[in-house]
């Protein structure tokens, strides 16, 4: 299948606008309800124990509907996809600010879980397929970076002043604000791509990663206020596992799966996947636990913390939309994301030496802006990398499985780290607030360490290079096929390298690929293996890729390759239509 056209240049920024008003209502509705629920619990009479509801219902909708959303996206158009998930945001957000009690406010928040669901991922497969190659993907994916990692301390700022400044209930109208504004900019710029190959819906992986994702959800959730002694959290954490096994076994053998397992497999986006998980995990410490040292330490106001949080905030902005635009194209991820976990960790583990007689200052500007670079850097590349060279039938599902590691790893650190840190306190017999501090900063050394453990994870497993200089699959060619053995493709320079699938997803093997110069001359061909992957050689320009198979109607498509990179294409070959009958 190849790439839609990309629009102009001054339309793809706008589009870009969009997309990101509508990923930072997503991101940071989270941190603004957090706000707001001392508030909210006030006005509507829930007790402490009900509290924990208005933010699980939230992650337990959400997480679990994510793949299924990505795939709905896939299935029914991007841009489809995107307007109704902001439509039933906002609806969904009008209702739990118009929220007489404590029920209907958690079944707002669970509706908001499962629009987001369907939204989140729409959102970043747009901008996959919106910007393709070069520094200026780099620059747009670090733009989407930046709010992915600093929504949620915007969120504390702007739920802090509409908190202490008009109601808590316009911490839930917001939503319906960025919605519109993104509602129309969506209608007015987003190209209409109908889907030519729609994949089926795979039923049985569907039930099996929704059931999955929300037991992991709902026990780690469940840690938090039963610890981690209660037998409950063990068993939905064990059925969410098995069921995720299971998940992948049937991935592995139906016919049109809902997380093609090429889309992480690939060595550059499972390190990339993984990164935004610890990533995530170790960002839920910063905004949650140095909220609470600001407010009971230093006698912050909600409003002056998200204000203190602002440094780092810039530094993320700051970094997402430099370095990578730099350095990506030259390094390739893995140096970045190693650097910029380390960074994180060296900010954490700063964070864990704050006494009571800490100042902002002297004891936490310095190590914000280190998490602030270190985040910057390391989320933009990796979402960057994650969404890369992906099919543009599967683009909705790739970006769905971010947001199911941004999500899942959000849970993961809230839970965890909330246990490590109420464990340290207890066990701690000094004045509450001295003691309460103790549990954060073992919370921030444990998170540090996440982050370094991560770090040499990712560094063994993401490869070496530019992700335009990926390893060449194996293919065969027409010496193959007159019957000598086919020896694994040298890692290409200038070339092009693709799958060739069906409309169904699935690969076609021994389809002829065949690369043609701008002088009719035949510059390379290939013949795809058993993984339907193939890899040809040719001098870079314009080229005709044209692509066949017994039983399958011939395409054709331009191909441009440049100097020293290697250029994907990917190709749908649809059984040959039946004649008429007369």
């Amino acid at each position: 299948m190849s790439t839609p056209e990309a629009p102009p240049v001054r339309r793809r920024w706008l589009i870009l606008a969009v997309i990101g008003i509508a990923q930072l209502m997503v991101i940071l509705d989270n941190s603004i309800v957090n706000i707001a629920l001392p508030s909210a619990q006030a006005d509507l009479g829930f007790d402490d124990a009900q509290r924990q509801w208005i933010i699980t219902a939230y992650a337990l909708a959400f997480g679990s509907l994510l793949l299924l959303g990505g795939r709905l996206s896939d299935l029914f158009g991007r841009k489809r996809a995107f307007l109704v998930g902001l439509v039933g945001f906002a609806v969904a957000s009008i209702l739990g600010g118009l929220a007489p009690g404590f029920e209907l406010l958690v079944a707002a928040r669970a509706l908001q879980g499962v629009f987001g669901a369907l939204l989140a991922p729409a959102a970043l497969s747009l901008l996959t397929t919106t910007f393709t190659e070069g520094r200026e993907r780099a620059r747009a994916f670090g733009v989407f970076a930046a709010l992915a990692g600093s929504g949620a301390a915007i969120g504390l700022l702007l739920g802090g002043a509409l908190t202490q400044y008009v109601d808590w209930r316009w911490c839930m109208y917001v939503n319906a604000v960025f919605a519109a504004v993104a509602f129309v900019g969506a209608s007015l710029l987003l190209p209409a791509q109908p889907v030519e190959h729609r994949p089926h819906l795979d039923v049985v992986g569907t039930v099996l990663a929704s059931a999955g994702l929300f037991s992991v959800v709902y026990g780690f959730a469940s840690a938090e206020t039963d610890s981690w002694t209660s037998p409950l959290v063990y068993a939905f954490l064990a059925a969410g596992l098995v069921l995720l096994v299971a998940f992948v076994l049937v991935q592995r053998r139906v016919k049109a799966p809902l997380l093609p397992l090429r889309v992480v497999l690939d060595r550059f986006r499972g390190g990339s996947f993984l990164t935004i998980l610890v990533l995530t995990t170790g960002m839920f410490g910063v905004t949650l636990f140095l909220a609470y040292v600001m407010q009971q330490v230093f006698g912050f106001s909600p409003l002056m913390t998200g204000v203190a949080f602002l440094p780092m905030v810039a530094c993320i902005v700051l970094a997402a939309n430099t370095v990578p635009a730099i350095l990506l194209p030259r390094t390739g991820p893995k140096p970045l994301v190693v650097v910029g976990m380390l960074l994180g960790a060296g900010g954490l583990f700063w964070f864990s030496f704050l006494t009571p007689e800490s100042g902002y200052a002297a004891h936490v500007l310095g190590p914000l802006l280190m998490i602030g670079l270190g985040m910057g850097t390391a989320m933009s590349t990796s979402i960057n990398t994650a969404t890369y060279g992906v099919e543009p039938g599967d683009a909705g599902v790739a970006s769905a499985s971010v947001n199911t590691m941004q999500q899942v790893g959000g849970s993961v650190g809230t839970a965890l780290l909330s246990s490590i840190a109420g464990t340290a306190a207890a066990g701690f017999a000094v004045p509450p607030l001295a003691a309460a501090l103790h549990g954060y900063t073992t919370a921030f050394t444990v998170a540090a360490g996440i982050f370094v453990v991560g770090a040499v994870v990712v560094g063994f497993l993401i490869p070496a290079g530019r992700t335009t200089a990926r390893s060449a699959v194996t293919t065969r060619t027409a010496s193959t096929e007159a019957g000598e053995p086919a020896e694994p493709a040298e890692p290409v320079g200038t070339g092009l390298v693709g799958a060739v699938r069906d409309g169904g997803g699935r690969a076609v093997a021994g389809a002829t690929l065949t690369l043609v110069d701008t002088a009719g001359h035949e510059a390379g061909r290939a013949v795809t293996d058993d993984a339907g992957d193939y890899t040809l050689r040719a001098r870079p320009g314009d080229h005709l890729l044209v692509a066949g198979a017994a039983g399958r109607a011939p395409t054709a498509q331009q191909i441009v390759l440049t100097d020293g990179l290697t250029t994907r294409g990917d190709v749908v070959l649809d059984p040959t239509p039946e004649p008429a009958r007369t």
